[in-house]
C-alpha cells in the first residue's frame, strides 16, 4: 500500500521545488483515473473528498474507496477531507481511514478559526495523520468573493494550531472556468516570510498553468488544489462518449470510454507541478 499522510508528500515538495496536485474527486471513476495518473507520471498524488462528492457518498465508503486504489499504485496517495467544517465531520473521516484533514474555519473570527483547527490538528496528530488549515477566506465565482490572507495573521494561525499545511488566499478563487485568475506575488512571498509551513492554494483552476509551475519550483506553494479543471474535461469527454452513439444507455460502458482522457487531463496537470525534469 502507498497510503501516505499530506505532511509525507508536502515536504519534500516544498524543500524539492515541486508542488502535489490536490485533486478534487466526485466519483469511483474520476479518482481510479487520477490514481491511474499519478502512477503513469510517477508522482504523489492527493485524493480529495470536499462537500459536493461527501454528499452524494457516504465518507466510510469514500475512505475505503481511496485506500483501496492506493493499494493499486506505486507512488503515494493521500487520503484527504477537503473543506470539513466540523469536528464531527473530520472525526468520521478519520475513523474511515482517511490520513489527512482539511478543517475550514476561514469565515470565523481568526481566533475561533485558531482554537477550532488547533483542536483538529491536535485530534489528527494523535491518530498519526495530518491537519491543514485556512486563514483568509478564499471566495467562489459569481459567488462569495475571497478575502486576502493577512501576513500577520499566518504568521500567528501557523504557530498556534500546529498544522501541517497552511491555506491561503491570494488572488484565488473556486469555481473558476478560466487561467485568467493570477495570485498576488507579493502577497505570497510575504507570507512565506513569516512561516515555514507548506502553503497551499484552494481553487488552482483558474491559475495559469505557468505561474502554478513557477510557483511550484520558486516558492512555498507545495499544493495546488485542482478541482473545476478537471470536472469540465469529464464533461467533454462525456457529451463525446454520448454524442458517439446516442442510443447508448449503459452506464458501465459510458462511463469506460470518459476515464482515459481524463487521465491524460489529470497527467497534465500532475506534470505541470512537478520537479523540472
Amino acid at each position: 500500500m502507498t497510503l501516505a499522510t499530506l505532511k509525507d508528500v508536502l515536504q519534500p515538495a516544498m524543500t524539492g521545488g515541486y508542488a502535489v496536485g490536490g485533486l478534487v474527486c466526485l466519483g469511483w471513476e474520476d479518482m481510479r483515473a487520477y490514481a491511474r495518473a499519478a502512477e503513469a507520471e510517477g508522482l504523489p498524488v492527493i485524493l480529495q473528498a470536499g462537500p459536493s462528492c461527501r454528499k452524494h457518498t457516504p465518507l466510510p465508503v469514500l475512505g475505503a474507496m481511496f485506500r483501496k486504489l492506493a493499494e493499486s499504485v506505486s507512488v503515494p496517495v493521500v487520503a484527504h477531507l477537503d473543506h470539513g467544517y466540523t469536528l464531527e465531520e473530520c472525526r468520521e473521516a478519520l475513523d474511515a481511514g482517511f490520513t489527512s484533514l482539511m478543517y475550514d474555519g476561514s469565515r470565523l473570527p481568526l481566533s475561533q478559526n485558531i482554537d477550532e483547527t488547533a483542536r483538529i490538528a491536535e485530534m489528527a496528530h494523535a491518530a498519526g495523520i495530518s491537519c491543514e488549515g485556512e486563514i483568509g477566506f478564499v471566495g467562489y465565482a459569481a459567488g462569495e468573493g475571497s478575502q486576502g490572507t493577512d501576513p500577520e495573521e499566518a504568521a500567528r494561525f501557523a504557530s498556534e494550531t500546529g498544522v501541517d499545511a497552511m491555506a491561503i488566499s491570494v488572488g484565488n478563487v473556486h469555481l473558476q472556468q478560466n487561467h485568467e485568475g493570477g495570485l498576488d506575488e507579493d502577497r505570497i512571498r510575504a507570507i512565506e516570510a513569516v512561516t515555514d509551513l507548506p502553503l497551499v492554494i484552494h481553487g488552482g483552476s483558474g491559475v495559469p498553468v505557468a505561474q502554478r509551475a513557477a510557483l511550484a519550483r520558486s516558492s512555498k506553494i507545495a499544493k495546488f488544489n485542482i478541482g473545476t479543471e478537471l470536472r469540465m474535461a469529464f464533461g467533454t469527454a462525456l457529451r463525446a462518449a454520448l454524442a458517439a452513439d446516442p442510443e447508448r444507455f449503459d452506464r458501465v460502458q459510458i462511463l469506460s470510454e470518459i476515464e482515459a482522457p481524463l487521465q491524460r487531463a489529470a497527467q497534465t496537470v500532475l506534470r505541470a507541478l512537478a520537479p523540472a525534469r
